[in-house]
């Protein structure tokens, strides 16, 4: 694939050599294409000693091969990385006083922009708009991460992790491949992941095996086909999907506030999570010692249910709700039990236990829909998992 890695001047250019390598170690022709003041970040011997092509930063430059219109012509990806304010709104502005902006123009095939900026910058009603003026043409607009900026600021705006943007650009080559375009620009979704604990005492707790790995993978998989996401991930220990707004939380009641919070504004919702049924009573504020040979009793209450009343109280028509069920025996009647008890749209029912599901990277499983159908995805990565969830998603949401 001939890939156009697109560098913007911000300070996160540094990151985006790490990126250049993984396109190129994994066979892909790179060809880098900085912006003039780029290079005061990295410099051109750089980029042409990672990739092994010429780099040129002007319209003028080798005019015999019309670069301007060719790179655009004949790429199979452009990846912008870091884009900058300034180079998203010369993208809307369809400004072409560079060669990179002039190959925005010009490219006929999946853009991604990965901004990178100030919190406050990334904020400012004009890199809002930009940014939804660009997902309203096609582009996908990744979602920053949020952490450690320049000096000692933090906030969202930091460039995700070069692995994270390499596995973005995959997904979205992949699609591509297959003539499919990015399917959920304009959409705003949620994804909650991993296992909520509920506190016995300050250092015990009631929890479950869930790793969070197929809340992850719909995340990614959301963001390369262009959705604004929103993860709520409970105890999970991986790294941030790139594109995704991650909110930690820790219990069943933090994950349903959460939730439900970012649902009001979401046409989709999956409940990939593991959330606990029940929670203690009461928490001890001090450890819980023994107390000779007695058994100790444990008073539980239910939790919120989730699911039930977010299919129940829907924030907008349309609104499209999918659940997930974990069974250990009777998949398909157990799942159509639940998903009319659930009332939700979708129901993901995967056999767990034994070494199913919980901590693997593959999984499998039937999607049970609420008009009578199901889909049987058989066992394979929890990625290619996320994507049949999605194209079911896809095409309710229209």
């Amino acid at each position: 694939m001939r890939i156009i890695l697109g560098v913007g001047a911000g300070i996160a250019a540094y990151k985006s050599c790490e990126l250049l390598r993984l396109f190129t170690e994994s066979g892909h022709h790179t060809r880098v294409v900085p912006t003039p003041d780029s290079l005061r970040f990295v410099g051109e011997a750089t980029w042409a000693a990672l990739s092994g092509e010429p780099v040129t930063c002007g319209v003028w430059d080798d005019m015999h091969d019309v670069p301007h219109v060719r790179l655009g012509q004949t790429a199979d990806l452009v990846f912008v990385a870091p884009a900058t304010a300034d180079l998203m709104a010369r993208a809307v502005a369809g400004m072409s006083g560079d060669l990179l902006t002039a190959v925005l123009l010009t490219a006929r095939c999946p853009v991604v922009f990965a901004p990178a900026m100030h919190t406050e910058m990334w904020q400012h009603p004009a890199t809002q708009a930009n940014a939804s003026a660009l997902r309203d043409r096609g582009a996908v607009v990744l979602e920053p991460a949020a952490g450690r900026l320049t000096g000692a600021d933090t906030g969202p705006g930091r460039l995700p992790e070069p692995a994270e943007l390499f596995g973005v650009a995959l997904r979205v080559l992949a699609r591509g491949a297959g003539g499919l375009a990015p399917d959920l620009i304009g959409r705003r979704v949620v994804v909650s992941a991993g296992g909520t604990r509920e506190e016995l005492d300050p250092v015990r707790f009631l929890g479950n095996w869930s790793s969070g790995r197929q809340g992850y993978a719909l995340a990614r998989a959301a963001a390369a086909r262009g959705a604004k996401v929103t993860l709520v991930a409970a105890n999970v220990a991986l790294d941030d999907p790139a594109g995704a707004e991650v909110v930690r939380v820790t219990s069943a009641t933090q994950m349903r506030d959460a939730v439900i919070s970012a649902a009001a504004d979401s046409d989709a919702v999956i409940m990939a999570a593991a959330v606990a049924d029940y929670r203690p009573e009461a928490r001890g504020d001090s450890k819980i010692k023994k107390s000779g040979t007695a058994p100790m009793e444990l008073r539980l209450v239910q939790n919120p249910d989730i699911l039930r009343e977010l299919a129940a109280h829907r924030a907008r028509p349309g609104q499209v709700i999918v659940g997930f069920g974990a069974e250990t025996a009777e998949m398909v009647s157990n799942g159509r039990a639940k998903l009319t008890a659930k009332g939700c749209d979708l129901l993901v029912v995967n056999q767990v236990g034994g070494g199913l599901a919980f901590g693997t990277s593959d999984n499998e499983a039937v999607v049970l829909a609420s008009d009578g159908t199901q889909t049987w995805i058989p066992r394979g990565p929890k990625e290619t998992l996320a994507d049949v969830v999605w194209d079911l998603v896809a095409g309710r949401l229209d």
